[in-house]
């Protein structure tokens, strides 16, 4: 790595470690706990909650899935939904639990199902957990109060893990409107919420089991060494994510491989990086090793695609690009030869306190492609903003850019990763390739070895013949647990939810 990039990692984490301990400290009252967020929730609607910092604070406690996806196991097992069936190829048949009330005293039933199906569908909203479904098209129907069918325009064998990242609403939501004010099954409903705080009081009716934390208050600090220090003066109880130089304590800090990988994201249309010369010069002119060992620990993972090792249609056998600041030199080199307008300015879109040390990681990043001949600039951006970016349509007046991105797949299913990413119609996607999109519809609709085989083509050719991303790593993560939390620990789910029902407490 350069003098120039170590001197930006080192200089930045200083700074972080610099961080003290500010504002008034809360209450620590029987029952109650404080929970400390990186950056606030860009807002409260279920139908984008597969964003962690919305995830984090509504899935599994305000709202709730039809089935729940075990993903250390890989396996899904009944929730909302007690069972289900295959009708047909195209048809899915769930049994719904009885005696379910939403928090608003609305019945859960087949009806409330079909609403919230009707809603992911909605184009007119936007829905990051419909990018789960690529393009394909539900259409849900009541048979019986307690069943409901899910039909699809091609199959689906995995439908009812699907079905574990859809949270199910009250029917009194509107159907093409977001909503800051989140009605679900789940055992705790919203209190308040303002842009110091979220809490989360118990919901009385639950159809679940009881349990010791009654109230949660949520507040945020980007600061890494912040929230670290709160956990540890009893100023909150828990934070789900610090920096690896802050996982200090044995006693109370726990690493855990959170099931995030990181990219970022080429706008792969847009002149200068809709020549593929320039988004392999992208990927060649990072030093990898040094820059993961000094931000994220020496345990973190190279990636060499979007779904990590275990994850069906992980492929094996593609190489992760290897740090060749010549070669990236040369190819910039060649490509302005050709009319490629090289010197563009590139921007690169960051969002405030995303990961631990995602911030330095982008500086560090930014100088070594700077000393490879690009000319970068950086943006950093709040939840709510940075989110017009990774959702179509783009800003129009965008220009190119490179994308800071974290991905989540705790499924085990790479159907959750590629048709979002990098089908035409994907949600999150930046390219068109004919092919890919031929071999992604094959794959959605097959099961077993050879779901397994298509998908790891696709992840191929958009490695080795597109170069769509630059994808960097597979992601470790680190907690801080409070005295008083007892029990709890961090698994694959930590970084996209915390079920505060499963939490006990010491008083």
């Amino acid at each position: 790595m350069t003098n120039k990039a170590l001197t930006s990692i080192t200089g930045l984490v200083a700074l972080s470690l610099m961080a003290t301990v500010s504002g008034t400290a809360l209450a620590a009252n029987k029952g109650e706990i404080t929970v400390v967020l990186p950056e606030q929730p860009a807002n409260l609607e279920p139908c984008r909650s597969i964003r962690n910092d919305i995830g984090r604070i509504i899935n599994m406690n305000i709202t709730e899935t039809l089935t729940d996806i075990q993903a250390e196991e890989g396996t899904v097992t009944p929730y909302l939904a007690t069972s289900w069936e295959q009708v047909d190829d195209l048809t899915w048949r769930f049994k719904l639990r009885d005696g379910v009330k939403f928090q608003d005293g609305s019945d859960f039933n087949a009806d409330a199902v079909v609403h919230t199906v009707n809603r992911l569908m909605n184009r007119n909203m936007t829905c990051d957990s419909r990018s789960k479904f690529g393009d394909i098209k539900l259409t849900p129907k009541t048979v019986d109060a307690n069943t409901v069918e899910i039909k699809s325009d091609i199959p689906i064998p995995i439908l009812p893990t699907l079905m574990g990242t859809v949270q199910i609403v009250s029917p009194k939501l509107p159907l093409d409107k977001e909503t800051n004010s989140p009605v679900g099954t789940g055992p705790y409903k919203l209190d308040s919420a303002s842009p110091e705080r979220v809490v989360l009081t118990w919901f009385d009716g639950y159809w679940g089991k009881p349990a010791e934390v009654k109230k949660t208050t949520f507040v945020w600090r980007p600061e890494s060494a912040i929230r670290a220090a709160m956990v540890s003066t009893g100023e909150a109880d828990l934070t789900p994510t610090i920096a690896v130089q802050d996982a200090t304590n044995p006693a109370t800090d726990f690493a855990y491989l959170n099931s995030e990988t990181t990219r970022m994201r080429i706008d792969a249309q847009m002149p200068p990086l809709d020549d593929k010369r320039v988004r392999e010069a992208l990927n060649r002119a990072i030093d990898w090793d040094a820059l993961g060992s000094a931000l994220f620990g020496d345990d973190v993972i190279r990636a060499s695609q979007m779904v990590a090792p275990g994850v069906r249609g992980h492929n094996p056998d593609i190489k992760p690009w290897s740090y060749d600041p010549q070669r990236a030199k040369q190819l910039l080199a060649d490509a302005r030869k050709d009319g490629v307008p090289v010197d563009k300015e590139i921007k690169l879109i960051a969002r405030n306190g995303f990961f631990p040390n995602s911030a330095e990681s982008l500086e560090a990043m930014m100088g070594m492609w700077e000393e490879a001949g690009f000319n970068m600039t950086m943006v950093q951006l709040e939840a709510a903003d940075w989110v017009r970016y990774l959702d179509k349509p783009f800003p129009a007046e965008r220009g190119p850019t490179l994308f800071q991105q974290q991905h989540d797949n705790n499924t085990g299913d790479a159907g959750f990763t590629a048709p979002v990413m990098y089908s035409s119609n994907g949600q999150y996607s930046t390219i068109a390739d004919a092919e890919v999109d031929k071999v992604m519809r094959q794959a959605m609709s097959a099961t077993g070895d050879e779901r397994a085989k298509l998908f790891q083509t696709v992840f191929a050719k958009v490695h080795d013949d597109v170069i769509a991303d630059v994808p960097m790593y597979h992601m470790i993560g680190y907690t801080r647990v409070g005295k008083r939390v007892e029990g709890w620990r961090p698994t694959l789910k930590t970084n996209s939810e915390i079920r505060l029902s499963e939490i006990n407490l010491t008083d």
